[in-house]
């Protein structure tokens, strides 16, 4: 047999390069966190080093400080309690809350170069201290430094407590457009001390119970029920019913994220985000004059309505959702509902296509077949978009 000479162009092939990687990290519900007597953090941050002192950087919301201005001394006095455990290697970094943090990459820089000056290294922590947005900008800065720290988030308001607190998303905006720069990276641990909620001032209360209306009526028609039953109580703030409302909220967006197969959405479907296509939007159009949770509430009530006209949703469960939207102190309409572009068609339309390019693939929307049962559809009459939002200008007797 002769041999063969020259070059031999090799033949394909493919290795599947194959591994799973699981996650797994504490929700915490407790109170009076920073007492040193209340040892959460303390064990937090010692489970998977019991013997070693952590070195720990902590980034606040600044609008926290203006409410509670001894909460830096406290966090301060707590680390010296624990000394032990706790090397706080700066006082704690205050940093904007609310979309400020979100709109300027500034921010975000600012709080890498505070790591970097101290050495924070991937077996540090990085504990974030505020509402949701804080969390999102906080928590990009700890999966992108170092390929990722150890991230401890600290949710101080009802939204953040409820549904982005226990969530793997981290993000900020860019070019108005929500959470354009982000990660999906699993925190290492979340805490949430009730004592925090009930500081809040009354629209920051209120503006988160909108997820909780959300998530009852995408999975548990219970849920929704005991909503309605209880909607006096958490009207009036009663500690148990907002504790209960956020314990359960929490777990429901735990759930979904574990078992809904998708938990770093690379497919196209996004349940949670009932009701959001539009409030993203509202947001941006009223240059974030409308809280997350306000915008929301509208997105549900708008959707409801639209799941009753496309024939999906038994007509009046849309009024009935809106009563209890209502009753629980939203306003479910905006003007920035009726502001066109220059060639007529509703802004808030834009909402749809910024929506699907931000999941990729298909649009994808959650409506409602039944309180408690979503639905995932594929497209959106702007007809019947138009008429829902005509209901609910008529509702709001706008």
């Amino acid at each position: 047999m002769g041999r063969v000479r020259g070059r031999v162009s090799p033949a394909t092939e493919t290795y599947r390069q194959e591994f799973t990687v699981s996650y797994s990290y504490p929700v915490v519900f407790t109170r009076r966190l920073f007492d040193p007597d209340n040892t959460v953090l303390r064990d937090t941050l010692a489970r998977l080093e019991p013997a070693k002192r952590h070195r720990c950087f902590v980034v606040i919301d600044d609008g926290l400080v203006e409410t509670m201005p001894e909460l830096p001394g406290l966090i301060e006095d707590y680390a010296r309690a624990h000394r032990d455990s706790i090397d706080l290697v700066a006082p704690p970094h205050p940093v904007p809350g609310g979309e400020r943090i979100k709109v300027d990459l500034h921010f975000v820089e600012r709080i890498q170069q505070r790591l970097y000056e101290h050495h924070i290294d991937r077996h540090s922590y990085v504990i974030a201290i505020g509402g949701g947005a804080v969390l999102d900008a906080v928590g990009l800065v700890s999966s992108t430094t170092h390929r990722g720290v150890r991230h401890v988030r600290v949710p101080t308001t009802v939204l953040a407590q409820n549904d982005s607190g226990v969530g793997v998303k981290n993000g900020v905006n860019l070019n108005g457009v929500k959470n354009f720069v982000g990660t999906f990276a699993p925190p290492f641990a979340v805490l949430n001390d009730l004592d925090f909620v009930l500081m809040l001032p009354e629209r920051d209360k209120i503006a988160g119970m909108a997820e909780a209306v959300k998530v009852a009526l995408i999975r548990d028609r219970s849920f929704f029920e005991w909503l309605e039953a209880n909607v006096d109580e958490l009207t009036l703030y009663w500690p148990d019913a907002m504790a209960y409302m956020i314990r359960r909220c929490a777990e429901l967006h735990m759930i979904q994220i574990a078992r809904g197969g998708d938990p770093f959405e690379t497919g196209s479907v996004r349940p949670l985000d009932f009701g959001h296509w539009s409030a993203h939007r509202l947001e941006a159009l009223t240059r974030y004059h409308l809280r997350h949770g306000e915008a929301v509430a509208i997105g549900i009530a708008l959707d409801s309505r639209y799941s009753v006209l496309a024939g999906l949703l038994p007509e009046g469960d849309d009024i009935r959702i809106a009563c209890l939207l209502e009753t629980l102190g939203f306003r479910l309409w905006h003007s920035a509902l009726d502001t066109r572009d220059s060639d007529g068609e509703r802004s808030v339309l834009r909402g749809l296509r910024e929506f699907q390019e931000h999941l990729g693939g298909e649009l994808t929307v959650t409506l409602l077949t039944a309180i408690g049962t979503g639905h995932e559809v594929h497209e959106m009459d702007a007809g019947l978009i138009g008429r829902a939002i005509d209901w609910l200008r008529e509702r709001a007797g706008a």
